[in-house]
């Protein structure tokens, strides 16, 4: 293996192989606890243009997006012929589909849906083997006047602890990495519960209700989560000098 790829520095590169938006954006912005730098590719030309020019230190590969020949190439025949350290994120958990990532070189599987924090866990141990280096671990995420602490699991406002489910917190996580942009009820349930989850038709809007209550956002002038009729929720960004919302 080379110098260049054995050494992380301070902003090691992890290519994110997903063509979803909210799937991306949600690993992207839990990589900001411990990886500087992400970038994103949708298809083959896209990934084999990054390991060349952007030399990444990991994947992350959506296997339903690139399975058998990216995979491959990732795992065993990147450019300089350097090992680069696969995870693969899938929607089925069984031990044919395992196997079969593990034959194509994956070096970890995390199944669809997965908290963040596990996935922070999963890249820490990933880097620390490969590269017998320690990763940069920044503790906590300030959006507006929130600030996340995936790795603890502590949600603040103006300093003060909420008191979050893990669902709830992985909601909160959700539309957060995606503020800004309209996260559908079925989008919100598939990425959370799993594309198989059964559940009653009012789950979202039950989860989001008690997240607004400890959040205190006034469902009349958000200032966190902003309800769209008939389509789903928004993250709105708060300013951290503004009160909190009753």
């Amino acid at each position: 293996m080379s110098d260049t790829i054995h050494q992380l520095g301070t902003s090691p590169r992890v290519l994110l192989v997903i063509d979803q938006p909210m799937l991306a954006q949600y690993v992207t912005l839990a990589l900001n606890h411990s990886i500087s730098l992400t970038q994103v590719a949708q298809n083959t030309e896209e990934t084999m243009a990054a390991l060349t020019s952007w030399r990444p230190h990991l994947a992350i590969v959506d296997m339903d997006l690139a399975y058998g020949a990216i995979l491959e190439r990732l795992g065993y025949t990147a450019p300089s012929n350097d090992h680069i350290p696969v995870i693969a994120l899938t929607r089925r958990g069984d031990l044919q589909t395992k196997l079969a990532a593990f034959d194509h070189g994956v070096d970890d599987i995390l199944t669809v849906p997965f908290s963040p924090e596990e996935l922070v866990a999963r890249v820490l141990v990933i880097m620390r083997r490969t590269y017998y280096e320690k990763v940069t671990l920044t503790p906590v995420l300030k959006l507006g006047d929130l600030e996340i602490d995936i790795l603890n699991c502590l949600v603040r406002v103006h300093g003060k602890d909420l008191h979050l489910t893990a669902i709830e917190q992985n909601l909160l996580y959700l539309l957060a990495a995606n503020a800004g942009r309209l996260l559908t009820r079925n989008e919100i349930m598939d990425q959370l519960w799993g594309t198989d989850y059964i559940a009653e038709s009012n789950v979202v809007d039950r989860h989001i209700r008690n997240l607004r209550i400890k959040l205190q956002n006034g469902w009349r002038a958000p200032r966190y989560i902003a309800t769209i009729p008939g389509q789903g929720y928004r993250f709105v960004a708060t300013a951290e000098t503004d009160p909190p919302a009753t």
